[in-house]
């Protein structure tokens, strides 16, 4: 038995895929290695649709295995859309998925799945269409925020986005500070011009699988071998000619660690230590967006079962 066959009879122990209408659009979220590909493949199979990706790393073409994209076999047993659909290489912005995914949404009942929150929120709540951050204006508010700090720039902020934002949040700060560099327009003012969502409530359904943290951990340090197994030592070895730590695809964890091994630089041991710890750190930021943001969705309370 496949270890997803195996995770997904856990998960339909103590899910009834009868409470889920096979007319709607299905939404899984959860931290990474908690088996939402699993539940995903069984709901395709049960009740039909297309697996979708809603992983923001998944989408990159060069990491199958480092980003634990969906197996052959897997992708053989249903049909799964926007994985592996980008050059390493090429930009890709929560605004590229929702035009890729609104034709999928249009012609096909849509079982998404992925740990990227803000592609769920955008997809549910809508996205304000800010323009791009210029390299020039993001290089300027770096230096000034290595030099000045976060005041010097909270400073000059209008007084309405501090009140929206958390003035404590380095990256918050930061963000309205570029918009408004950017577009000579304050954040909020984007945000309150965004349009519809492409879903609305009654298309769909959720699912957001909240994990033990000790369970998680455990998985994850065991996926990691897992993937050792699968061939990742080879895929790095496929992607050191045309490495650059600066692509958007060298953000997948593990992969700057088994590059670094594979040039000589770091055990296999350290590698693996390394990368776990990312994940784990990785998994903590997914719990905290979907507690902040998606708390109103429904929960899927894991573990299953210890083996699952």
């Amino acid at each position: 038995m496949r270890k997803t066959e195996k995770t997904a009879k856990a998960l339909v122990a103590v899910i009834d895929l009868n409470e889920i209408p096979a007319d709607k659009h299905v939404l899984i979220a959860g931290p990474t290695a908690s088996g939402k590909s699993a539940l995903a493949l069984e709901i395709a199979a049960q009740q039909g649709g297309v697996i979708v990706n809603a992983d923001a790393l998944q989408i990159y073409d060069n990491w199958p295995i480092l980003s634990a994209r969906p197996s052959a076999e897997d992708e053989a047993a249903a049909q799964h859309l926007l994985y592996g659909h980008i050059e390493g290489h090429q930009a890709y912005s929560v605004g590229h998925w929702l035009r890729d995914i609104a034709p999928i949404l249009e012609n096909s009942r849509a079982i998404i799945v992925g740990g990227t929150g803000l592609y769920f929120t955008a997809l549910t709540e809508g996205l304000a269409e800010i323009p791009p951050t210029p390299d020039d204006v993001r290089d300027l508010v770096n230096d000034r925020m290595a030099a000045e700090g976060l005041e010097a720039l909270r400073a000059e902020l209008d007084a309405e986005t501090l009140n929206r934002i958390d003035v404590q949040n380095p990256m918050r700060v930061q963000r309205a500070w570029e918009v408004l560099h950017t577009t000579g327009k304050p954040i909020w003012q984007w945000q309150d011009e965004t349009p519809p969502p492409l879903l609305q409530q009654s298309q769909y359904v959720t699912c957001l699988m909240e994990a033990d943290k000790a369970w998680l951990n455990a998985r994850i340090e065991q996926r990691f071998d897992l993937m050792l197994e699968a061939g990742a030592l080879d895929e790095a070895r496929a992607n050191l000619e045309t490495w650059d730590p600066k692509a958007p695809s060298a953000k997948t964890i593990g992969a700057l660690e088994l590059i670094r091994h594979v040039q000589g630089e770091l055990s296999l041991d350290r590698a693996r230590e390394q990368a776990t710890i990312l994940t784990r750190q990785y998994a903590k930021r997914q719990r905290t967006w979907f507690k902040s943001r998606m708390s109103h969705w429904k929960k899927l309370p894991l573990p299953i079962h210890q083996d699952s």
